[in-house]
């Protein structure tokens, strides 16, 4: 039964070692990359027999005093005006299965948010508790498409760490690291290299808690027959639902 209803769920990961690691939980895995396609590549996994999305990956740290290697499990996921709600009945269960895992809201952006300035003036607007740039494209997904939803995010960089300059001079547009351009700024200017460390420090603390969280499916599949409903939209003003027609209609 694992087998098969591993088939019928869509991973969606940022980075390619996510996808890796998300490999040992369903054969479907769709990493965003650059964001750029990641829309379209969701529509045609969700016209082959899908029936639920699951979010994974590591997230920027909002909520002040959360360390690296937090396991967040989406209550709901902001992005602009809209609220996208993850299943609760899922969600639940994830953070039965996974140590020290916290239930709170993440927010969606379009590119990587990497001063502490940046994060405390979104954890002030949004009280979100972690921010990440796929989760809400799968959650427009699964709205759009009535099909249930989780995020399973891990905190890889705290909201109190600033990333190093030279960090943010190799740092690609999808936030994955040009290591030769790292070294090469390092040796530039090797100030930075304290903070490159703690930095470093906190994405091994990161992938280590998610590879921990990946080792066991079970933990993280839900038998879809039994989710308790599809993924929706809240908006301001009312909260109304969109069907898997596209249609909305009062919740």
């Amino acid at each position: 039964m694992r087998g098969s209803v591993t088939q019928t769920l869509v991973v969606v990961v940022g980075l390619p070692f996510e996808a890796r690691l998300a490999g040992g939980i369903s054969g479907r895995v769709i990493c965003g990359g650059n964001g750029r396609n990641l829309a379209a590549s969701l529509t045609c996994a969700i016209m082959n027999e899908c029936k639920g999305l699951i979010s994974l990956g590591v997230a920027g740290g909002l909520l002040p005093n959360l360390s690296a290697g937090t396991c967040v499990v989406g209550s709901e996921i902001l992005w602009g005006t809209e609220r996208l709600m993850t299943d609760p009945n899922w969600s639940q269960r994830l953070l039965r299965a996974i140590p020290d895992s916290i239930y709170g809201k993440i927010v969606g952006v379009a590119t990587p948010i990497v001063y502490t300035e940046a994060k405390h003036n979104l954890y002030v607007a949004t009280r979100a508790v972690a921010v990440d740039m796929e989760s809400h494209i799968v959650g427009s997904a699964a709205a759009a498409n009535g099909l249930p939803f989780v995020a399973i995010r891990v905190i890889a960089d705290p909201a109190e760490r600033p990333l190093p300059q030279v960090a943010l001079a190799a740092m690609r547009p999808n936030g994955t690291i040009n290591l030769a351009q790292l070294v090469l700024s390092l040796m530039k200017d090797p100030r930075d290299l304290w903070s490159l460390v703690q930095t470093a420090q906190d994405a091994f603390a990161a992938r280590a808690k998610l590879r921990r969280v990946c080792t066991d499916p079970a933990r993280i599949v839900a038998d879809v027959n039994t989710i308790s409903r599809p993924a929706h939209r809240a908006f301001p003003g009312g909260n109304r639902q969109k069907t898997r027609n596209g249609r909305e209609q009062a919740a």
